[in-house]
C-alpha cells in the first residue's frame, strides 16, 4: 500500500484531497499520515471528513480512521459507481474544496452522478462557487468533462448553509490533455458581486469599484452583475459579500476574487479583486495562479499532454505536482518564471 505523507511541502488539506481523488479514479489504496501536520489544527476537520465521503461513496471504499482530529487515514477504494448523494459539512467548511476533490474522478464514473452539497460556498482560503462555476468549469469542458455546478443557496463564514448541487449526466470516461501557451487578448470582463443579509448598496458598491479601477487599467468592456436579495426574500442564513471576476481571453480564462468583511469597506473589497486580476493578466499567462495548481491532477488522468503557461507557483501547484508524480507515477515537471510553465504527461486512464 502507498504510504503518503500529509506533512510535505505546504502540509495541509491539499494533499489529503489530491491523494485521495486520485486514489479513487486509479482505485490504488492509500495510507495517509502527519494529515495537515502543519496546521493550527492538525488532523481532519469537517470539510476533509465530507470531502473522504464523497470519495469513499464514488469508489465504494472502505476507510479507516475517519473522525476529526485524526492524523492518519487509510482508503481502498473498490469499484467506481455514480448516483444520487448529499453530504452536508455541518459548518462553513468550504464546498468548492469538495467539487474540486470530487471532480477528477466523477470523469471517469460508469454512470450519472448529482450530488448536493451543504455548506460554505464563498469562503477564505478557497475558490469561490462564481469562480467555480464560470472558470474550472471552462477548463473542465476544454478536458471533456461536462459538470453542471447550480448554486441554490449561498453559504459564508460563520453561519455556513449554503446549498450547492453538482451533476455529471454523462461522464467521458477519459479526459484529454490540453495546451494553451499564452491566454491572448482579452475579449472581455465579467463577473458577479453578491451580498446577502446585508443591503443591497454593498453588491453594487463592490461592482463599482471594481468596474472603475479595471477600466482605468485599460479595460473598456466590463460587466459586473450585482446580486442581492430584499429583506423579506432572503433565504440565506447569516451575511456575507463578496465579488468574483473573470477575464474572458482568446485561449482562456483567468478569475479572481475578494470577500466581504465587518468593518471592510465594499469599495475596497471591489478593488482588492480587480488587483488581483489585474496581476493575473499583467503575465499574459494562459492560467491564473490558482486554476495553475487545480489542473494538475486532472491532467495526470488525462489522455496526451498538458502544457500550459501560468501566472505563478504557489504552494498547491508544488504539492499537487509532487502528489500526482507519486499516486500516478507519471512524468511532471515545472518550470518557474513569470510566468511559469506546467508540462504533465498524462496517465491516459
Amino acid at each position: 500500500m502507498l504510504v503518503i505523507d500529509g506533512s510535505m511541502g505546504e502540509g495541509g488539506g491539499q494533499i489529503l484531497r489530491t491523494t485521495l481523488a486520485l486514489a479513487a479514479a486509479t482505485l490504488k489504496p492509500v495510507k495517509i499520515i502527519n494529515i495537515r501536520a502543519k496546521r493550527r489544527n492538525p488532523g481532519l476537520a469537517r470539510q476533509h471528513m465530507v470531502a473522504v465521503k464523497v470519495l469513499a461513496a464514488l469508489s465504494n471504499a472502505s476507510v479507516e480512521g475517519l473522525s476529526l482530529g485524526s492524523t492518519t487515514l487509510v482508503f481502498k477504494p473498490r469499484e467506481l459507481r455514480g448516483g444520487s448523494y448529499r453530504f452536508d459539512i455541518g459548518t462553513a467548511g468550504s464546498v468548492t474544496l469538495v467539487i474540486q476533490a470530487l471532480t477528477p474522478l466523477s470523469a471517469f464514473l460508469p454512470e450519472p452522478i448529482e450530488i448536493e452539497l451543504r455548506g460554505g460556498t464563498d469562503v477564505p482560503w478557497s475558490p469561490t462557487i462564481d469562480y467555480i462555476r464560470s472558470v474550472y468549469s471552462w477548463f473542465l469542458r476544454r478536458m471533456g468533462l461536462d459538470m453542471d455546478v447550480r448554486l441554490i443557496r449561498r453559504g459564508h463564514y460563520p453561519r455556513g448553509g449554503g446549498v450547492v448541487k453538482v451533476t455529471v449526466p454523462n461522464p467521458p470516461r477519459r479526459l484529454r490533455g490540453i495546451t494553451i501557451d499564452r491566454r491572448g487578448r482579452v475579449l472581455r470582463i465579467l463577473g458577479r458581486s453578491h451580498a446577502v443579509r446585508l443591503p443591497s448598496h454593498v453588491a453594487l458598491r463592490q461592482a463599482r469599484a471594481a468596474e472603475d479601477a479595471l477600466r482605468r487599467a485599460g479595460y473598456s468592456d466590463v460587466s459586473i452583475e450585482a446580486e442581492y436579495y430584499s429583506r423579506r426574500s432572503d433565504p440565506h442564513l447569516g451575511p456575507g459579500s463578496g465579488i468574483t471576476l473573470w477575464a474572458e481571453a482568446q485561449s482562456s480564462v483567468l478569475g479572481a476574487d475578494a470577500l466581504g468583511a465587518r468593518g471592510k469597506p465594499a469599495e475596497k473589497v471591489g478593488e482588492e479583486a480587480a488587483s488581483k486580476l489585474l496581476y493575473e493578466l499583467r503575465t499574459e499567462a494562459a492560467l491564473d495562479s490558482h486554476m495553475g495548481d487545480m489542473i494538475i491532477p486532472l491532467a495526470g488522468l488525462a489522455h496526451g499532454y498538458t502544457d500550459v503557461t501560468c501566472s505563478k507557483v504557489t504552494s498547491h501547484t508544488v504539492t499537487n505536482l509532487e502528489v500526482t508524480r507519486v499516486i500516478l507515477g507519471i512524468d511532471a515537471d515545472l518550470t518557474e518564471g513569470s510566468p511559469c510553465r506546467i508540462r504533465v504527461h498524462g496517465l491516459g486512464l
